[in-house]
């Protein structure tokens, strides 16, 4: 939707999808639903449907008009493989990845299985492109770690977690074949709490086995040794409150 982000690991935002479903507790208090069911029924808005999922083939060249290189986060506000986009639209979304290739795309999905078979398959033209990077949400252990083995089983290049927002410990984790990892807490006023000895965990398991970490923020509600962190920034977004080794920004080498 725009060529400037405020997600801090990346510039631009592209959004030929609009709208989304639920699939897991890392939807619950979803940001994009939130802010498109603001807008349900104002005549002309981009989201007069609110969240209902529906393509919007007209913003498919939008990259191509970005003259400047960005990293480009593929639908902000919604997964490119839901089961409601036809395989051909997806198609269509890779190949102006593959010829605006003067960007770095990022794309994020819940649906892991459906991107692993169009990986294997259809989108094997785009899988192995430097500037494509494919990743998949972890949020927890029951649905989020399971997607991790689904991304790792995709004939891909370049392959990154979003572990966020992290809900519980999740574990040891076996990161081969990835090459990147955010991680973060919950924003809102709704958010659950966020552990920080969490992201110390993925942060030692992303340094033991050679894999780049971003942390990304420390959500609403930080937690340290059972009690709540205290900071002044809404979201936990400055850097300068955080705990030092907690300052870790790292992107991937490709």
């Amino acid at each position: 939707m725009s060529d400037r982000s405020k997600i801090e690991w990346t510039d631009a935002t592209w959004n030929p999808i609009r709208g989304c479903t639920k699939v897991s507790p890392g939807c619950k208090h979803c940001y994009a639903a939130t802010f498109a069911e603001r807008w349900r029924g104002v005549e002309g808005h981009p989201f007069e449907q609110g969240f209902d999922l529906r393509l919007v083939p007209e913003k498919l060249d939008q990259p191509l008009r970005w003259n400047v290189p960005r990293r480009v986060f593929v639908n902000s506000m919604s997964d490119l493989f839901h089961e409601g986009v036809p395989d051909d639209y997806i198609v269509r979304v890779a190949e102006v990845m593959a010829q605006a290739n003067w960007h770095t795309y990022q794309v994020l999905t819940k649906r892991s299985e459906r991107m692993r078979d169009l990986l294997n398959a259809r989108l094997g033209f785009a899988a192995h492109a430097p500037h494509i990077w494919w990743g998949v949400s972890v949020e927890d252990r029951k649905y989020g770690a399971p997607r991790i083995g689904h991304l790792q089983a995709a004939d891909a290049g370049t392959r990154f977690l979003s572990v966020e927002p992290l809900l519980e410990d999740i574990g040891e984790l076996n990161l081969s074949r990835i090459g990147w990892v955010i991680v973060g807490g919950e924003s809102g006023v709704r958010a659950r709490p966020f552990d920080v000895g969490w992201a110390r965990s993925v942060l030692r398991q992303c340094s033991e086995q050679g894999v780049a970490c971003f942390v990304k923020q420390l959500g609403h509600r930080p937690v340290s040794g059972g009690s709540p962190l205290k900071l002044g920034s809404w979201a936990g977004k400055e850097w300068a409150e955080w705990p030092a080794d907690l300052r870790v920004r790292q992107y991937p080498s490709v």
